[in-house]
């Protein structure tokens, strides 16, 4: 299972959400099936619809 604040913790570098949301589509890519959303993203940016945008990138649904 991919929980969101691995990928945030293994990608300190990014500074934004939407370069979150590409790390997620790649995840996808790479094969994972399951993800959980265990934090929330403190980006500057983060929208207040992040929960639904990050499951529709792990999804494969892009915006």
């Amino acid at each position: 299972m991919l929980n969101l604040s691995q990928i945030i913790i293994a990608n300190q570098q990014f500074t934004s959400f939407n370069e979150l949301e590409e790390a997620i589509r790649e995840y996808t890519k790479q094969g994972e099936r399951f993800f959980r959303m265990d934090v929330k993203p403190q980006y500057f940016d983060t929208p207040d619809d992040w929960e639904d945008r990050l499951e529709a990138s792990f999804s494969g649904y892009n915006r």
